[in-house]
């Protein structure tokens, strides 16, 4: 049975890709939520706004209330009228204008949080992208600050203060089983009709001169709530309260339970979303398609 098509713009439109960074601590994560602040419906006052209609971003990751990102990406779609008629004055570029339009908008909408969203930059995308399905991976970072680091005020809105001395080596130990094509049904909340299975390409914890623990966790995507679970069950091994083989052997019985802790969210940052060469961007994005509604999942 042949994969299913991606939906693309109509032919007299195009794609526009948006990079975004945002300070999560002040919205209800990325989705939209009937009278909550969050990013996504941010963005989109913002583009109405500009475009004089609604516009709908589909993005490459929906994070969770208290999360930031540095590098965050999403798309939408709108004419050729619309995209040559987003200049203003000399300008001749419109991408150039539609970031420095969205960032008067936002500070607009956003007033004395006006900061806490940044469009850093828009471009015409390639035939076939799409910010979700042509994703190779997403990147996070997590930082955390154990016992042996004094508290710096100044990072705390994006630093766990952890009461307990952690052990980096044990907590590698922990993490590197789990590396590779796997069911993390353990360590997400599973949503109806979709995989758990993951791949997780990087996963590892790095002491900085400063003495802050940062954790890398990169996967070719995430399931629910699945980086903060990691987090939070390697926490519990670098504190010396679970053995090192513990977080597999969590991972081999794929459930969830008592222990099941999540890390908190306010120092979590989507780092980066990586794509492929413009060439693959539309095969990428039907094969992660096809896999996900079909909930197989195959390695790429």
């Amino acid at each position: 049975m042949p994969a299913p098509a991606i939906p693309t713009a109509p032919a007299d439109n195009l794609r526009v890709r948006l990079d975004i960074s945002y300070d999560g601590s002040r919205f209800n994560g990325w989705g939209i939520q009937p009278g909550l602040p969050t990013v996504q419906g941010s963005l989109e006052q913002a583009l109405e706004l500009i475009f004089r209609r609604s516009v709908r971003l589909t993005v490459a990751g929906r994070t969770d209330a208290g999360v930031h990102a540095r590098g965050q990406v999403a798309h939408l779609d709108v004419t050729r009228a619309e995209w040559d008629g987003v200049r203003r004055g000399h300008d001749v570029v419109p991408a150039e204008s539609l970031v420095r339009r969205l960032g008067g908008a936002l500070g607009r909408l956003l007033g004395d949080d006006h900061g806490a969203i940044a469009v850093t930059a828009a471009c015409e995308a390639p035939d076939g992208f799409d910010a979700r399905f042509s994703a190779l991976w997403r990147r996070y970072s997590y930082r955390i600050a154990d016992a042996a680091v004094p508290r710096d005020p100044l990072t705390r809105s994006m630093t766990l203060w952890h009461k307990h001395r952690l052990d980096v080596g044990l907590m590698n130990q922990a993490a590197r089983p789990l590396l590779g094509l796997q069911d993390f049904r353990a360590y997400c909340k599973p949503r109806d009709g979709s995989t758990t299975v993951r791949e997780l390409q990087q996963f590892r914890f790095d002491t900085l001169e400063d003495g802050v623990i940062v954790a890398t966790v990169q996967a070719d995507a995430f399931c629910h709530n699945m980086v903060r679970a990691l987090t939070g069950a390697a926490l519990r091994v670098g504190q010396g309260l679970e053995e090192p083989g513990w977080m597999h052997e969590r991972l081999l019985v794929g459930e969830r339970d008592a222990k099941s802790v999540l890390a908190s969210p306010h120092a979590l940052v989507l780092e980066e979303v990586h794509y492929p060469p413009a060439v693959q961007l539309l095969a990428r994005a039907e094969l992660t398609r096809a896999r996900r509604d079909t909930g197989h999942h195959r390695p790429l």
